[in-house]
C-alpha cells in the first residue's frame, strides 16, 4: 500500500536558490527577454571558463548540441557514427536526423562506458567493409568519466574525430581535466534533472573559433548577412534564451557545491548499503578521476537475491520514492533493431540488474536513509 506519510522523493529534481533570481530580475528590469542578451553571453563565458574550452555556444538542448556538432564534423547521408549502446536515445537520434546510421559499441564493466577493445573491433571492421565512419561519440554515463586516454588514442589512430557527450558529467574530471574539454567538440545538457539546470538547455563547446561562429549561425536560422531576411542554407531555431541563461548563471555559481553534495549522497548510500550482499553501489571511481555522481546507481547480485530491479522500483514507488531503471541499451531498442552492434552483453547485463536511486543535491541524509530503509524492506 502506497504511503502518504512522507513527501515524494524524486530522482533528480531541480535545485534552485536565490542566485538565479538576481540574473532574472536584472534581465526583466533591462527588458532583455529577447533570445540573446547579457545573460546568454555571460553563461557561455562561465561554461567556457569552467571547462577550459576556448568557446561555448548555449543552445536549447543537449540534443541540439549533438545535432550541430555532428553537422560541423561533416556527418551526412550514408555516413556512420560510432555510438555507445549504453546511453540515452538522445545521443543517437541526431545521427538519424542527418541521414547517417549509428553503429553501437558495448560498455566495459569498470566505468560502464564505451569499451576500447570493442571500439577497436568496430572501427577495424567498418574500415574493412569500406564504410564511412565520420565521427565517434563518447559518453560519460551518470557522470563517470570514460576511459578517455584509450578511446581518444584509438580514434586518432583511425582518423575519426570525437564528439564528447558530457550531458551528464558537468563537474566531473579525468586526470584533473574537466569533462567537456575533450575531443573536437563537447556537449552539455541543462535539462531539469541535470546537476545544474536552465529548465531546458544545452551547450556546444569547442576550441575552434570558426566552429563556434558556425554553430551560432546555424542555431539562429542560418540568416545571411543582409538587411533583409535572406537564407542560403538550412538553419535551426536552437539558441538558448537570455532568461533561461540567467538561471544557468545563478546555477553555475553553485556548481562545486552541487557536485560536492551529490558525491556525499553517493558515499552515504555506499556506506549504508554495504551490509546488503544482494546489491552493489557503483560504478567505482578510479584514482585518476572525479565523478560528479549525478545519479547514484545500484546493481543487484542474482546469486544473493531473486528480486529484480523492477521489484525494487515498485516497492520504492509504494513508499512514494521515485527510482528509474538504468538506460536500456540502444542496440536492444526497436528503433535501432537493424543497426550494427559490437558486443552488447555487458550493457545488457547492467540494464537487467541496475537501478538509479534518488540523488538530488537538495536531499538530506534523512532522505537517503529513508530510501535505504525501503530497500532493506524488500531485500
Amino acid at each position: 500500500m502506497r504511503s502518504d506519510e512522507h513527501d515524494r522523493l524524486y530522482l533528480s529534481p531541480p535545485h534552485l536558490g536565490r542566485h538565479e533570481l538576481n540574473y532574472l530580475h536584472k534581465a526583466i528590469e533591462d527588458n532583455w527577454v529577447a533570445p540573446v542578451g547579457p545573460n546568454l553571453d555571460g553563461f557561455e563565458q562561465d561554461l567556457a571558463q569552467y571547462t577550459g574550452r576556448g568557446h561555448c555556444v548555449a543552445l536549447s538542448s543537449g540534443t541540439a548540441a549533438i545535432h550541430l556538432g555532428l553537422l560541423l564534423l561533416g556527418v551526412g547521408p550514408g555516413d556512420e557514427v560510432i555510438v555507445p549502446s549504453f546511453t540515452f536515445v538522445a545521443t543517437a537520434n541526431p545521427v538519424r536526423y542527418l541521414g547517417a546510421e549509428p553503429v553501437f559499441v558495448d560498455s566495459e564493466a569498470d566505468t560502464w562506458n564505451l569499451c576500447p577493445e570493442r571500439l577497436r573491433e568496430a572501427l577495424t571492421e567498418r574500415q574493412r567493409l569500406g564504410k564511412s565512419v565520420k565521427a565517434l561519440i563518447v559518453v560519460h554515463l551518470y557522470g563517470m568519466p570514460a576511459r578517455l586516454a584509450e578511446v581518444l588514442a584509438i580514434a586518432a589512430e583511425f582518423g575519426v574525430p570525437v564528439l564528447e557527450d558530457a550531458a551528464e558529467a558537468l563537474g566531473s574530471r579525468y586526470r584533473q581535466q574537466p569533462l567537456g574539454s575533450f575531443g573536437a567538440l563537447s556537449v552539455l545538457s541543462f535539462n531539469g534533472n541535470k546537476i545544474i539546470t536552465t529548465s531546458g538547455g544545452g551547450a556546444l563547446l569547442t576550441d575552434e573559433a570558426a566552429w563556434a561562429a558556425r554553430t551560432r549561425f546555424l542555431a539562429t536560422q542560418a540568416r545571411d548577412a543582409a538587411p533583409h531576411y535572406q537564407h542560403s542554407e538550412q538553419g535551426y531555431n536552437y539558441r538558448l534564451s537570455n532568461l533561461l541563461a540567467g538561471i544557468g548563471r545563478g546555477q553555475m555559481e553553485l556548481i562545486e557545491d552541487r557536485v560536492k553534495r551529490r558525491r556525499e549522497i553517493y558515499a552515504l548510500y555506499q556506506e549504508l548499503l554495504r551490509p546488503l550482499e544482494a546489491l552493489h553501489v557503483g560504478p567505482a571511481e578510479a584514482d585518476d578521476v572525479r565523478a560528479n555522481r549525478w545519479l547514484t546507481t545500484i546493481l543487484l547480485r542474482p546469486e544473493h537475491t531473486s528480486r529484480t530491479p523492477e521489484d525494487l522500483r515498485q516497492h520504492l514507488e509504494r513508499r512514494n520514492i521515485e527510482a528509474r531503471p538504468l538506460w536500456k541499451p540502444l542496440h536492444l531498442q526497436p528503433l535501432f533493431a537493424a543497426a550494427p552492434a559490437y558486443g552488447g552483453q555487458v550493457c545488457a547485463d547492467l540494464f537487467s540488474r541496475g537501478l538509479c536511486l534518488p540523488s538530488g543535491s537538495a536531499m538530506t541524509d534523512a532522505d537517503v536513509r529513508r530510501v535505504v530503509q525501503a530497500l532493506r524492506e524488500t531485500l
